[in-house]
């Protein structure tokens, strides 16, 4: 198992170009909300275009979208019920607070076999992949599950231990040819051949909203070209360390998500200054 450190973060990191402009850098679109729930689509994506995505589309129900609007005007907006297409994203990323009725499942089958992309699956996509074991077969190559440890065993079986799900998980993703990050005190990274524990974070994170964040940063690597594997990783670091970034002015009872998602700059920095 290797250890996802400051040095192997900044092998993997690629920084801006001087001369680049928004194409350069990937649209993506984030699936996320329902009615009293869009406060996920919010933090997911405001922690997209912090990691430095190009373009992001955010796919609400439309009785939600001055919540966005109003939110984070840097986003653009689609409607869930409007007709969906995937020609414009670069990768997307589904499941925070999306709900997991019927339409949310068609949603998720539609994202899952047509649109041809990479793909980040989170939350209620993960929960709605658990009770719909034929579309779990579908999942394309190289998408990227985020679970925790009870979405975790919904999915693949109750586990004792972190040690047992961590087995479990490089099995299923060499199987499946996908990549699990399984979140946790070390989140653990794995695509059945490499895996990445984690060394960045703190309990800070153990709050609603810290997955949604995380969905949101994977999404934007994977819209700004990084390979899935690589993308988990660079993600999970920044997340955490922005959360031990956030420890300077906030406590680890106090913080909260926002707090995080203001610290990624931060965190950017510090993995750009090599000694």
């Amino acid at each position: 198992m290797n250890r996802s450190d400051l040095k192997l973060i900044q092998k993997l990191f690629r920084p801006r170009k001087a001369a680049s402009h928004k194409g350069d850098h990937g649209h993506a679109l984030l699936v996320a909300g329902s009615k009293g729930k869009t406060g996920a689509a919010v933090i997911a994506a405001k922690a997209c275009l912090r990691a430095g995505c190009g373009l992001l589309t955010v796919n609400i129900p439309q009785e939600e979208r001055m919540i966005l609007q109003v939110a984070i005007p840097e986003a653009m907006l689609s409607m869930r019920e409007e007709e969906r297409g995937h020609k414009l994203y670069s990768a997307a990323g589904a499941g925070p607070a999306m709900g997991t009725g019927k339409e949310a499942a068609a949603f998720l089958k539609t994202i899952i076999t047509g649109y041809h992309i990479p793909l980040v699956l989170d939350a209620d996509a993960l929960t709605i992949l658990s009770t719909h074991t034929k579309l779990f077969e579908q999942v394309p190559a190289g998408t990227i599950l985020t679970p925790h440890p009870k979405e975790f065993d919904r999915l693949f079986g109750d586990h004792e231990d972190d040690k047992a799900r961590r087995k479990k998980s490089t099995e299923v993703a060499e199987e499946a040819n996908i990549i699990i990050v399984l979140k946790g005190h070390r989140t653990f990274i794995t695509n059945g051949r490499h895996s990445y524990l984690n060394t960045t974070g703190n309990s800070g994170l153990a709050k609603g909203g810290s997955g949604d964040a995380l969905t949101g940063i994977i999404t934007s690597f994977l819209a700004q070209g990084y390979a899935p594997l690589n993308a988990a990783v660079l993600a999970v670091y920044i997340h955490g360390l922005a959360a031990d970034i956030a420890l300077k002015d906030q406590s680890q009872e106090s913080m909260l998500i926002t707090d995080i998602i203001a610290c990624i700059g931060k965190a950017f920095k510090r993995i750009g200054i090599k000694d």
